[in-house]
């Protein structure tokens, strides 16, 4: 696959942005579609070709790169009468970006391959700015010919790149390092409002962490997006790690496992998104945070 060959983009948001980005820098010719207007213009303003329809797209593209929200998008995108796979489609594999559900990954793959299309999962760990500076970490789950055949292309995103086995096991993966990750901007926002409450200036509390053992990529990549309440443009939403979160649950349930830190932490998350921070940068748990301190008469 080179330069040359049309590289088809679904889903324009923060993450298809960043994506489109990668490909076009490493020179390839990037075809993008959304549902929403201003996330087209954008896509258009800094250079992407845009498909009139997703039947329009398939019809252009043999590989179909995906950043939607959900799996059950990325099922209703597959089966939708004249759209991407309908016929006359030139769809041969659908690069999965997003944080999905495994099992419906692997069901999913198993039905495209009667159709002999390849789904591969090529989740990315790191926010929307990280991905655009080729500075994620791309969890990769399918056939291991499938990423040997793509190689130029994924590398063209990100040199960082693990294949942790079959269809449903980059979702998996994503969603355990997405715990950890979460958890720890979670302790970080706990940490400043503790130290708030301590009289300690937030601005002197990120330095004392980022001097000390507690350090963490989260700190410095959201730490000064807390002190100084920067949390629009985002580069990844709460609502987005609560979905993640709901995912997470949902795996535990299934193994029979008790999640208790992820268990308070989605209900941190949910009170946020019904406070109205849903949209912004997942930073903003701060803001929740310090809402739930408690004033001196409640004492």
């Amino acid at each position: 696959m080179d330069g040359h060959t049309p590289i088809g983009l679904v889903g324009l948001g923060l993450v298809g942005q960043a994506l489109g980005q990668r490909l076009r820098g490493a020179g390839h010719e990037v075809w993008g579609w959304d549902l929403s207007e201003p996330a087209r213009q954008a896509f258009g303003a800094q250079g992407g070709r845009l498909a009139d329809s997703l039947h329009a797209l398939g019809q252009t593209c043999a590989t179909v790169l995906l950043a939607i929200y959900e799996t059950k998008d990325v099922q209703a995108l597959a089966d939708a009468p004249n759209g991407l796979l309908a016929a006359g489609s030139r769809v041969r594999t659908l690069i999965d970006c997003s944080t999905g559900h495994p099992l419906q990954l692997e069901a999913l793959a198993a039905a495209l391959a009667t159709r002999g299309i390849t789904l591969l999962e090529a989740p990315l760990s790191g926010s929307s700015q990280q991905i655009g500076a080729g500075q994620a970490t791309m969890l990769l789950g399918g056939p291991a010919e499938a990423v040997a055949a793509h190689d130029v292309l994924l590398s063209a995103i990100t040199a960082q790149r693990i294949h942790v086995g079959p269809t449903g096991m980059g979702a998996r993966a994503k969603l355990a390092t997405n715990l950890v990750l979460g958890l720890n901007r979670a302790a970080l926002a706990e940490g400043l409002v503790f130290a708030e409450s301590l009289g300690i200036p937030p601005e002197t509390f990120l330095a004392l962490v980022l001097a000390s053992p507690a350090r963490s990529v989260a700190a410095e990549v959201k730490g000064h997006l807390m002190v100084e309440e920067r949390f629009e443009p985002p580069q990844s939403r709460i609502r987005q790690h609560l979905k993640d979160l709901g995912l997470m649950l949902d795996e535990a349930q299934r193994a029979g496992l008790t999640m208790p830190l992820s268990s308070a932490h989605a209900r941190v998350l949910e009170a946020a998104v019904q406070a109205g921070d849903g949209e912004l940068d997942n930073a903003a748990i701060v803001r929740q945070l310090r809402r739930g301190r408690a004033s001196p008469t409640d004492s």
